[in-house]
């Protein structure tokens, strides 16, 4: 095995994050957000400062790399490309990013909240509907752990850790982000939701005129969440059953005696019932569907005959006019929301939050359904086509994927005249892909 001869170049400019340039088109092209920010905290005649716009594209190209720590800004402050690609005049020090922050959180995070929104409808981002027509919208509230820390809305959470217990909002089977709102971690779930609810089904009408089906977990199973919903045109819904004090026993016995029943297996009973239940909230009376399953094992997969049966029974409300096993497909496929959390405080380096002030914290979580929808739709233009990377076929990629395949693609930064050039390598396999995508947005 040859030795390599190692040396830096004092000529030429490398670049580790050459798919900064496809999020810097995005902020500036797609978003309104500099603009918005720079009439909303205009600088002072003669300053010499950084302006706020600039701060925030530094950080949302941080967010872009997988980064969310505020020293991580320290490494780019030197790096010519990170400047250039996101359209920034100066980039600010560790301690501007974290003092700006702090002092403009709470005014700034509305601004940084409706610019996501606006980012998929200026970027007319392609929203998948179910099979059923419906287009699909997730709530749920999930954990994020900040243990050990003194930062401010830090509580118990509801899986025992201490943390915050944010609720997000989930758009079309490619999972666009209508909203991240930051909770602390001892706020119920149903706490607030209604608001929460309303706010993001009219941004979801802002993206689609088709029939949206709201998909919630039992957290949210309350009478006035029913009522809400039934309260919305064109708005269907399946809200997992909680049945609290409830006697399951006699509700599976009632499930085998009046509902369908079917053995997939020996050993395995399978009952499907469909209730209906009227029920008054604030003088006015409704009528609920609920979709009820009880599944009763006498002998285990492996072929165990157990000594007591197991029996386990669930629910969902649902306004839907579909088969039993329909309704329980539907709301199955909730589960890939958990996948959207995870990409947000993984893959983006998201959870533990750098502030110690709940505020801010809520204004970096903002910014972060904002990269995280220009990621997903860099993902979906340039990873999903023909001149992909080689990669199984898949219909939506991972955030961690794009980061990998397309923000971490080295390449070579030429000036020549008064314009910018990058150069990949000749083996690049994400040439393709990232070409026609930076012409996309540069077209849009």
């Amino acid at each position: 095995m040859k030795r390599f001869i190692i040396e830096q170049s004092d000529k030429e400019f490398y670049t580790s994050h050459s798919g900064l340039a496809l999020v810097g088109l995005g902020v500036n092209k797609f978003c309104s957000l500099p603009d918005k920010v720079r009439e909303t905290f205009p600088m002072s005649p003669g300053s010499t400062g950084i302006g706020l716009d600039d701060i925030l594209r530094s950080y949302i190209g941080l967010l872009a790399t997988g980064k969310s720590d505020y020293e991580a800004v320290t490494n780019r402050r030197e790096d010519d490309y990170f400047r250039e690609a996101l359209g920034i005049g100066k980039v600010p020090s560790a301690e501007t990013l974290r003092q700006r922050f702090d002092e403009v959180a709470p005014a700034l995070r509305p601004v940084a909240d409706a610019c996501s929104v606006e980012f998929l409808k200026r970027a007319e981002v392609l929203i998948t509907p179910l099979d059923t027509g419906h287009v699909p919208l997730d709530c749920d509230v999930f954990a994020m752990d900040n243990s050990n820390t003194k930062k401010e809305g830090v509580s118990r959470i509801y899986n025992g850790e201490d943390g915050y217990a944010p609720i997000a909002a989930y758009l079309g089977r490619e999972g666009w982000c209508l909203e991240l709102e930051l909770r602390e971690g001892k706020q119920h779930s149903q706490c607030e939701f209604i608001p929460f609810l309303n706010r993001v089904l009219k941004k979801a009408r802002t993206l689609t005129s088709r029939k949206i089906l709201v998909r919630l977990d039992s957290a949210h199973d309350a009478l006035e969440t029913r009522a809400a919903l039934a309260g919305h045109k064109d708005v269907n819904y399946i809200v997992k059953w909680n049945p609290r004090r409830e006697d399951r026993n006699e509700w599976a016995r009632r499930i085998f005696k009046e509902g369908k029943v079917s053995e997939p297996r020996r050993g395995k009973r399978i009952g499907l019932l469909t209730v209906r239940v009227r029920q008054v909230h604030e003088g006015k009376t409704y009528h609920f569907k609920r979709v009820m399953r009880a599944v009763e094992r006498t002998i285990d997969r492996k072929g165990q005959i157990l000594l007591i049966p197991e029996i386990e029974v669930e629910g969902w409300w649902t306004g839907l006019d579909l088969a039993e096993k329909d309704v329980i497909r539907l709301y199955e496929d909730h589960g890939t929301s958990e996948q959207f959390h995870s990409e947000i405080k993984s893959d983006m380096d998201m959870e533990r939050l750098p502030s110690g002030k709940f505020a801010t914290n809520a204004l970096i979580l903002a910014l972060g359904g904002l990269t995280y929808n220009i990621l997903r739709f860099i993902g979906q233009l340039g990873l999903v086509g023909d001149k992909t990377p080689v990669r199984h076929p898949a219909k939506r990629r991972r955030i961690k994927t794009v980061i990998q395949e397309l923000m971490y693609l080295a390449a070579r930064l030429v000036k020549t005249g008064r314009r910018l050039k990058l150069i990949f390598s000749r083996h690049c396999p994400a040439f393709g892909a990232f070409q026609g995508l930076y012409m996309r947005l540069a077209s849009g």
